[in-house]
């Protein structure tokens, strides 16, 4: 086991990473920019080092001040949370050439799978169902993308192959939309990800997102950790997220968990990863795979009492995993809020000094956040200041515990979103279960309307 890890990350996932390493006996090394200098994380670590000025170019996103750190502080390994270089090719290749562990799949395993074409290639091999579209990347000639959508059917949804986050992405219903649609496609792939490919799918028109986690040891072990509906999202951002799924049948479960396992033995899987779905008339489609920890990984962890990210450090440092999926119980229900420095229904960030934090406690309620009464949110990075966990033997008991645990927790000095969260878990739609991905953007613009 490795005896200090270098955490390349900030905000709640350092703290979260810092406090597994903490459990297992292993010391940390925190790396931070100069906006980060006084977060809690920093303080709390054995050691700490400055990698930069604000901007996340010239600091999380720094590569070379990144393994310097790991160089002069004598760290082994080099986690890398997620966001910024989780999902980086270059850097886990980096990492494990300089004679560093990375703590996550091989630099082959990311650029398979952060390619959208060559990872739907990937998985239809592995038996995982894919959404009805072309093969690979979308030809150059007019008249055969013209074919392709009219084989496919309309609505199509154009995707940038190196895309993600949400951007990337246009939806065509006629015909007349499809060419321009492509070609600001790829201009805005190009700009965003410096690759032009793009590619085409149906658009389904009311799906709910689905993930599978999995793990995967270098021994050719695999499990799937069951799923987690992720379908309370605006633009592409997830903002509530539960395990299990409401309303999917244990037969289902098994089987599309199954070959996500099995997908992860063929193309040689290291580490926690998650297949992302869309879910539709009883049917899974897969859409993409995201080779590091999720930010709702806690929600999994709640429903099976197993430490994902211990578990991602035991798998880097060559450990056999510890069970098998046979061991694996899914005991309960959890829901997890992500709490945001934003406005609650304008999104505007709200970054500034946080005068008053109270976080709420209680049976079944976890809290994961680095925030804290006077704590400066800076502007430069991601809105996302923490997130509650709600866990309870039922999913009613689950949302009840959310409600008292929303209803506790107290923001002063910025503004966040708590308060469509509130508004949220009272949603009758929301309660009953199975919402679409559009639910939320559709009940927003109808709030609007009503102004």
């Amino acid at each position: 086991m490795f005896e200090k890890i270098l955490i390349a990350n900030r905000g709640e996932i350092a703290l979260r990473i810092q406090r597994a390493c903490r459990e297992m006996g292993i010391k940390t090394v925190v790396v931070h920019s100069e906006a980060d200098a006084d977060a809690k994380y920093v303080k709390l670590a054995d050691e700490s080092v400055c990698i930069g000025p604000a901007p996340s170019a010239q600091s999380y996103l720094n590569i070379p001040a990144i393994i310097s750190a790991a160089e002069v502080t004598d760290a082994q390994a080099i986690h890398p949370g997620y966001g910024f270089l989780s999902e980086n090719a270059d850097f886990s290749e980096r990492v494990e050439k300089c004679g560093f562990v990375f703590i996550g799949p091989r630099a082959e395993t990311i650029r398979l799978m952060g390619d959208k074409v060559s990872a739907k290639i990937a998985m239809k091999k592995a038996g995982v169902p894919c959404v009805p579209g072309v093969e690979g990347a979308l030809p150059d000639n007019p008249a055969d993308i013209i074919k392709i959508a009219r084989s496919i059917g309309y609505p199509v949804i154009i995707k940038a192959s190196g895309g993600g986050g949400g951007r990337g992405m246009r939806v065509v219903h006629t015909e007349a939309a499809l060419l321009n649609a492509v070609t600001m496609t790829k201009t805005e792939a190009q700009a965003a990800f410096n690759n032009p490919m793009v590619y085409m799918e149906k658009f389904l028109e009311n799906p709910r997102h689905i993930e599978f986690q999995v793990l995967a040891d270098q021994h050719g072990n695999a499990v799937y950790l069951g799923e987690r509906d992720c379908s309370m999202q605006r633009r592409h951002q997830k903002i509530i997220e539960e395990a299990p799924a409401p309303l999917l049948n244990a037969r289902l479960r098994n089987k599309i968990g199954e070959r996500c396992a099995e997908a992860c033995r063929k193309i040689g899987y290291r580490g926690a990863g998650t297949f992302e779905f869309l879910f539709e008339n009883d049917e899974f489609f897969f859409i993409e795979m995201n080779t590091r920890v999720q930010v709702e990984h806690p929600v999994t962890e709640m429903i099976t009492g197993i430490d994902i990210v211990q578990q991602q450090i035991r798998i880097a440092a060559g450990e056999k995993l510890a069970f098998k999926q046979r061991d694996i119980q899914f005991k309960g229900h959890a829901i997890e809020c992500r709490i945001n420095a934003e406005h609650p229904y304008k999104f505007t960030p709200s970054p500034g000094c946080i005068t008053s934090w109270h976080a709420p406690g209680g049976p079944g309620i976890r809290v994961d956040s680095h925030a804290y009464n006077n704590y400066f949110v800076p502007p430069h990075y991601d809105s996302m200041i923490g997130k509650i966990i709600a866990y309870g033997d039922t999913r009613d008991q689950a949302m009840a515990r959310m409600r008292t645990a929303l209803s506790e927790m107290w923001v002063e000095g910025i503004d966040t979103n708590i308060a469509l969260h509130r508004e949220l878990l009272q949603d009758a739609a929301f309660v009953s279960g199975g919402t679409s991905i559009h639910y939320l953007e559709e009940r927003l613009a109808e709030r609007t309307k009503a102004k």
